[in-house]
């Protein structure tokens, strides 16, 4: 694989390593617009994969503590999440441009249902919020140069992160940005739905997906 188009997300220490030390690098989380989202290569297969935050999603509603609250925790490599407190209108969108090797790549929303807190070092989900999901799945969207893939599934992952499937996507133009639009909604409002977790969203090659043990 092709690291150059991956070495503008380094800092300038790290260019003047050896080319099996940029790799090395490179295998690693390297954050980049300003630390909400990070891109890194699978160090078993040369695969580029890519982590986008909460916080560089657009969520509706995001500004309103009635309905979602920013939570600081261990559990996400970004060290926030997202969390809803309740919401008749569920939308989280993403959108990004990148410069992927041609190949299949999957997008993966990491969520959880139910909040987790520590206490006296054991850990401890509170599911007293959690309503709303067992009436109505949520919807995945996904859009890149002309396909487009809509999925839904009921969530149902109390206490533990799950990557959900979102749908997968062919690039097929080498050196050049690929435009992904992708979304999570549930916007049936003859109810309300609370105690979901929003972590991240994961771009990997399809080949890698298994490694998530995502569901859908």
């Amino acid at each position: 694989m092709d690291i150059s188009v991956l070495l503008g997300y380094l800092d300038a220490a790290s260019l003047g390593l050896l080319k099996k030390d940029i790799f090395a690098r490179l295998c690693k989380h390297v954050p980049f617009d300003g630390g909400s989202k990070q891109v890194w290569v699978d160090k078993s297969t040369g695969g580029v994969c890519l982590s986008i935050s909460a916080k560089a999603l657009s969520i509706t509603g995001i500004d309103d503590r009635r309905y979602w609250n920013h939570i600081p925790t261990d559990e996400s490599r970004f060290g926030t999440i997202a969390y809803l407190q309740q919401i008749w209108w569920l939308e989280v969108d993403g959108d990004i441009d990148f410069q992927f090797p041609t190949g299949s790549y999957s997008i993966l929303f990491r969520l959880q249902l139910g909040r987790v807190t520590k206490r006296l070092g054991r850990r401890v989900c509170n599911s007293e919020n959690i309503h709303g999901w067992d009436i109505k799945p949520v919807q995945f969207h996904l859009t890149s140069d002309g396909q487009h893939v809509v999925s839904q599934c009921y969530l149902d992952n109390v206490g533990r992160w799950e990557y959900y499937h979102a749908g997968d996507f062919v690039v097929e133009k080498p050196n050049a940005e690929t435009n992904i639009k992708f979304s999570l909604t549930q916007i049936d409002c003859t109810h309300n739905k609370g105690g979901l977790c929003v972590d991240s969203v994961l771009i990997c090659p399809s080949n890698l997906r298994k490694n998530y043990g995502s569901t859908v």
